[in-house]
């Protein structure tokens, strides 16, 4: 263990400066390993945001003004700031008590704030701190410096000393069992392992090779990346991406988000500190690194532990109910930086961000937008959009316009696909008339990723997909992680197609997103253009405890107030807005909530 050992503390990089004194200039970080972040750091905790009592900022955030043309921004959008200096420290916690509380089960006003060298105890029952794995780590490897510290623990460099991987050098993520001072810290080390033994092998995440524990630490080896982080290469370059260089980092971005999407892994902290470089050539791959603060999201499920960075969190981790969409909303936040320099959304405290990102919109007017693609712009817009369901997903970002010619790029399978399929397969009669009006009018450009997403299911030869063929593309792309996510039981849901086939036609219906595209600016031409089609063909008189029956509302709902507007007093038929509703898809829950 003495090989292992912490170096002494380094200054504090996020300690105020006068940004006028040059011997107050931060030291450069190493960033070559994946960094050793917690968020049940309760001794920092204290220190925090009372939205993130485990965040931890970022190594080497730098920021400067940018000069912007009069009259070129709007009142909403933040302030541009260029990556030049730091910012100050994140404000005091006010509200710490509640969070810890719930993270420690207790009541709010029965919580005391924990010391540093807390108690080993939760509850009076003493933490098991046993993982099971390996305890041969000083046997098998020999530790060499230091070269990352976080809140909860520190990175060093290694070479394995015997075994099949004799003489590699490789990245330990050393975690203190001291720090461990709750079940859900345990927990949460157990879970890490989990995801990245489990995702392990995509060429765009980090290598996993084995963890290992002794009594004081528990030691996670995995690939060792020299390259150092995509922050350093965005602050080499001045903050300023071509498109195509853009392309080339979001490409890779989106593939591994995609990929752990799919598997049911939300990442919940990407930032271009958390994407490292497998070497110092430019060409080399790009990897992402710390699923310390990663967990599996069932299908129809949300999460809602506040956790990630504050200039990256995504508006619905500060509202507790997210999923999958809140790790997009971060590539957005990169993908804005990369074409641009400067953070989509500023302030100088993290209540300020957190206010930004739920209010403000980002600025697309100053230089150097107005001289970049429409595409670049609809792209980063579309991946912030502040409402999750409008915004694209992962897989659907790849197949877009900006980004869908650079270099051969695949679209991958999209869990999104399965989600509507489900709601499409469980709909009424009715609404799936409409959805069928509705997928007529698409254009080319939004059947590209449905003719993807069809063709990953590998149609048989008469263009049909059953239960079988979504079976058989989910087990073709499936780890481990989906057994924890629970995906097989989506596919379950979908059993009525084991004993029929669905053409691509009826394919489209059932996978487009109506809330996706009512982001678009053609949406109003698309549901008209729809309803036409849906007056021609599927359109008729409807009685409205018919109406009540499709939809499925109980005896509680009061039908003819809440269906009033739904159907056409002149001839019985459904009129637009009834169409339009009929689209978004209704509940009995969400005529209750309209009462």
């Amino acid at each position: 263990m003495g090989t292992c050992t912490s170096k002494a503390p380094k200054p504090n990089p996020y300690a105020a400066r006068d940004p006028d004194d040059p011997s107050q200039t931060p030291d450069s970080l190493p960033a070559t390993t994946p960094n050793a972040d917690r968020k049940d750091d309760v001794a920092v905790a204290r220190k925090m945001s009372p939205f993130f009592p485990f965040y931890s900022p970022s190594p080497a955030r730098f920021l400067k003004k940018s000069p912007a043309p009069a009259g070129s921004k709007s009142a909403s959008s933040t302030p541009s700031r260029f990556f030049r200096r730091p910012f100050p420290p994140p404000s005091p916690a006010k509200h710490i008590r509640a969070v810890l509380a719930r993270r420690h089960g207790k009541k709010a006003a029965a919580t005391a704030i924990p010391e540093e060298d807390g108690d080993e105890e939760e509850n009076g029952v003493e933490l098991d701190k046993r993982f099971g794995f390996s305890k041969e780590f000083t046997s098998r490897l020999e530790v060499g410096d230091e070269v990352g510290r976080g809140h909860f623990g520190y990175t060093c460099s290694a070479r394995f000393k015997k075994g099949e991987r004799r003489g590699q050098n490789v990245a330990v993520k050393v975690i203190p069992k001291s720090k461990m001072t709750t079940a859900i810290a345990i927990e949460d080390v157990r879970r890490e392992v989990t995801i990245l033994k489990a995702l392990t092998g995509h060429s765009n995440l980090v290598q996993f090779y084995e963890a290992f524990e002794d009594s004081d630490n528990v030691y996670i080896v995995m690939e060792l990346c020299e390259g150092g982080e995509l922050l350093d290469r965005i602050l080499s370059r001045g903050g300023k991406y071509t498109e195509d260089d853009a392309k080339a980092v979001m490409v890779q971005i989106l593939n591994v988000v995609a990929f752990c999407h799919l598997q049911g892994v939300v990442h919940r902290d990407l930032k271009p500190e958390n994407f490292l470089y497998t070497s110092k050539d430019e060409t080399s791959k790009l990897k992402a690194i710390d699923f310390g603060l990663s967990d599996f999201v069932k299908p129809d499920e949300k999460l809602n532990d506040i956790v990630g960075s504050a200039y990256y969190v995504a508006p619905e981790v500060l509202h507790r109910a997210y999923s999958t969409e809140a790790d997009v909303w971060s590539v957005g936040v990169i993908a804005y930086i990369l074409l641009c320099g400067s953070r989509p959304f500023w302030a100088r405290t993290e209540s300020g961000i957190f206010r930004a990102v739920l209010k403000a919109d980002p600025s697309f007017d100053e230089q150097p937008w107005p001289s970049l693609s429409v595409e670049a712009k609809d792209f980063v817009k579309r991946l912030l959009n502040k409402d999750p369901r409008k915004r694209m997903t992962a897989a659907q970002a790849l197949g877009h316009p900006w980004i869908r010619n650079y270099n051969d790029v695949n679209v991958p399978l999209d869990i999104l696909t399965f989600r509507l399929m489900k709601a499409y397969m469980r709909s009424s009669s009715l609404r799936k008339a409409a959805l069928k009006a509705l997928a007529r009018t698409l254009t080319v450009d939004e059947l590209f990723y449905l003719k993807e997403q069809f063709t990953l299911l590998e149609p048989n030869k008469n263009s049909t997909i059953s239960l079988d063929n979504i079976r058989m593309a989910l087990t073709k792309n499936a780890t481990d992680a989906m057994k924890e996510s629970r995906i097989p039981d989506l596919i379950a849901s979908l059993s009525a197609l084991q004993y029929r086939r669905m053409d691509f036609e009826e394919f489209c219906a059932a996978a487009l997103s109506v809330h996706q595209l009512e982001a678009l600016d053609r949406w109003e031409q698309h549901a008209r253009c729809a309803y036409e089609l849906f007056e021609k063909d599927g359109n008729r008189a409807i009685v409205i405890e018919e109406l009540a029956s499709e939809l499925g509302l109980g005896p509680s709902i009061p039908l003819h107030v809440v269906l009033h507007d739904w159907i056409r007093h002149t001839d019985g038929k459904l009129s637009f807005l009834g169409f339009v509703k009929l689209l978004h898809g209704v509940s009995s829950r969400t005529f209750v909530k309209a009462q």
